[in-house]
């Protein structure tokens, strides 16, 4: 479900290029973009405008991405930053880029098992989650928060390995 959000205009594109390498502050192997939090950048005349949604409403790291996008465009030679937040759509695990999962996963935290948005209806209920380090399916939830709200703790009952799941939104 993800598409790609990369504008085709080349100053847009340039910015989206600059913008879409800062590492999320919480989980630093995975980027703005990979996280799917990039949602759009536009080069104006006189201003640079980056819109950037958190993956839920209450992210503490939102204000660091933002500061971090300044920064880096900033640096870039583009003086005038604006910097917006939208939580309308809602951000989704389906925003998330399938080299973003993968490098969760080489992390060690579980990616997200199934996709989320454009379901109608109830949805599934994963029973197991697949413990990024031995792949056992035999894990359990200890805490329904993990190091952050937007993940869970889980230990394998394999390898006996606590670990982080990123929870599907």
């Amino acid at each position: 479900m993800v598409t790609d959000r990369r504008p085709t205009e080349p100053a847009s594109a340039r910015i989206w290029d600059i913008a879409a390498q800062v590492p999320d502050p919480e989980v630093p192997v995975l980027t703005i973009e990979d996280l799917g939090v990039l949602r759009s950048v536009i080069a104006a005349e006189d201003e640079v405008r980056v819109v950037l949604t958190p993956t839920y409403s209450g992210c503490p790291a939102i204000d660091q991405m933002r500061d971090d996008v300044i920064a880096r465009l900033r640096e870039a030679g583009y003086p005038r930053v604006r910097v917006d937040t939208t939580l309308s759509p809602a951000w989704t695990t389906d925003w998330m880029s399938d080299a973003g999962k993968r490098k969760l996963e080489a992390y060690g935290i579980a990616p997200p098992d199934f996709r989320a948005a454009g379901r109608h209806g109830p949805i599934a209920v994963a029973l197991a989650v697949k413990c990024p380090r031995c792949h056992s399916i035999r894990t359990r939830e200890i805490a329904r928060f993990g190091s952050t709200s937007c993940k869970a703790l889980f230990e394998c009952e394999e390898c006996l390995e606590p670990f982080d799941y990123f929870k599907v939104h």
